[in-house]
Formats: structure tokens, sequence, C-alpha cells
């Protein structure tokens, strides 16, 4: 693995290979501060060109955790705010940085940049993916549920989003069931569907129908960046998809809610169900940072040795 641009992308013996050292480097952070270096010396780039909380600071606390240094940039720093091709970016950092982290809108940015720069690239998410957020969702479910087999995922909301495709391509390779609920209009398009042979991935409508044995409730925001010119439309058509007590109530009696947050209680989750959950959904949060140590991890042993 060169580099870590989708879930697509990885098989499902890589996925699981980030999940249990996600969960390894989880267990043994404190014993390893200060002895266990794998980028010592390295300096790691963050290219954002969209807002972030659990992102930024995952990845920086994660890359100074193993030993390397960090130096983040927005695009108001570089000269891509000013219409510099992202290939000719990719050329001079890929000169001067040992990784890049990058967060922005166009997908086919972070693979360019991938191409040109010649360093390991990590997408910590564009419009298309959301892979990091997935790694760490999945190592959440392998240490509440004891992993994904035979597991019912249920997504609700707008599910052609970046984190909902993620999801797909992860019950694609791992074989779990993963079932889709919402509007015809928040709905992937054919094309895309076609490329789920498995069956793993079902689109149903009716959130009550779908959610009945969850093992895992997931949600996401219904407005995401860049979309805030249709918030209200949004609010309308997504509101019978909230995930409340009524919902939870038809999942398994040891479902888990989670959230890749941020969230907005009373929109796509109340309140209450959100709080009834938060120690499952802020070790979401927290597995953020070690499913993306596991990735460095395993990038700069690629590079050693490739």
């Amino acid at each position: 693995m060169k580099h870590l641009l989708s879930i697509e992308e990885l098989s499902s013996e890589q996925l699981t290979d980030l999940v249990n050292l996600g969960a390894e480097l989880k267990s043994k952070r404190r014993v390893n501060v200060g002895k266990y270096l794998p980028l010592n010396h390295q300096c790691w780039g963050l290219i954002f060109t969209k807002s972030s909380t659990r992102t930024r600071v995952s990845f920086e606390t994660g890359v100074r955790e193993l030993g390397g240094s960090i130096m983040f940039l927005s695009d108001r720093d570089l000269q891509l705010g000013r219409g510099e091709p992202i290939e000719d970016t990719a050329r001079v950092l890929g000169r001067m940085l040992d990784g890049c982290v990058i967060r922005t809108h166009d997908h086919a940015d972070i693979v360019r940049f991938a191409e040109y720069s010649r360093i390991p690239t990590i997408n910590a998410l564009d419009d298309d993916e959301h892979p990091c957020q997935i790694l760490a969702d999945l190592l959440t479910m392998q240490e509440n549920l004891g992993g994904w087999e035979g597991r019912k995922v249920v997504f609700a909301g707008d599910i052609d989003c970046n984190v909902a495709r993620s999801w797909m391509w992860a019950a694609e390779r791992l074989g779990f069931q993963l079932v889709l609920a919402g509007p015809a209009d928040f709905q992937p398009p054919q094309a895309f569907l076609k490329q789920f042979q498995s069956g793993n991935v079902q689109i149903e409508e009716d959130l009550q129908a779908a959610a009945k044995g969850a093992d895992v409730l997931y949600t996401d925001v219904w407005v995401s960046m860049g979309k805030e010119e249709e918030a209200s439309n949004r609010f309308e058509t997504l509101k019978p998809y909230q995930i409340n007590q009524s919902i939870v109530d038809l999942a398994k009696a040891n479902a888990l809610v989670m959230h890749c947050l941020p969230a907005y209680r009373g929109k796509e989750i109340t309140a209450d169900v959100l709080e009834a959950h938060a120690d499952t959904i802020f070790q979401e949060a927290e597995n953020r940072l070690h499913a993306q140590k596991a990735v460095l991890v395993r990038l700069a042993e690629a590079r050693l040795h490739g």
C-alpha cells in the first residue's frame, strides 16, 4: 500500500490488517511513548481546503506520537489558492516532505497529488469518500461487537454522501450486510450501484423496515460542507430518517449507535439518543487517531522497503 486514497482500492486483507494494527497501537499507546518512532525525522504535510476538528487533531497527534513533525497548510497558505495546478504543488512538496494528508473537495486532486508528488498520500476526506472514518468505524465495531462478520449495519439519511460510499466499499470487501436507508432523491445513482455485485449492499426507503435487527445504526450530518444552500430542502426531505428512540428500539438490544460527527441534535439524531450512546460515539471519534496511525505506519513501511 503506497497511498490511502479510498476504501475502494483496499483489499479485505488490507482493511483487516489496518484495523488490527490500529487496535494494537491503541493498546500500546502509552507504552510506546518515545520508543516506537517509525516516522522519526520525517515531516508530513496537511493540506486542508475544508474545515476540520477530528481529522486535523488526530493526524497532527498521530504523526507526532510516531516520531514525525507536521506542517499544516490551508489553501490560503499555498499558491493553490491563487490557481497553481495541483500537479506543480505536488512536484514541489514531494521533494521536501515525506508524506501528505489532504482534505479537499475533488477526489481527482488527491489522486493527481499522489501521482505527481511520489510520496505517500492519504485521503483525509473528499466529496467521494472518507476512508479514514470508515477504518475508525470498523475498529469501533471490532472493539464493541467482536468484528463485522455476520453483522448488519444501517446507514440512515443522505446515503449518497462520502461516508456512505466508503461504507459501501467496506461492506463489499468485508462481507457484512449494509442497508442504506434514504429517500429516492438522496440515493446513489444506478451506475454507481452496479459496481456492488456481492449482494451485501442494499437500498431501502423505509427506515423502520431497515432498522429491524440492526447491529449498528449509523448517521451523518444532513448538510455536508458545500451543501449549505440546500439546507432547508434537505432538512424537510430527510426528516423521516432521523435516528430517534423509536428507531433504536427496532434494532438489536445491544446495537451500536454511531455518528461520524459533528452531530446536529434534533436533526439527524435526537439529543437523548446521542447522549445515551455518547460512549460509543466518542470512542469512535478517538479511534480516528489509532486507525490513522496504522495507516501512517504501513505507508512508512512500504516506502522504506519500496
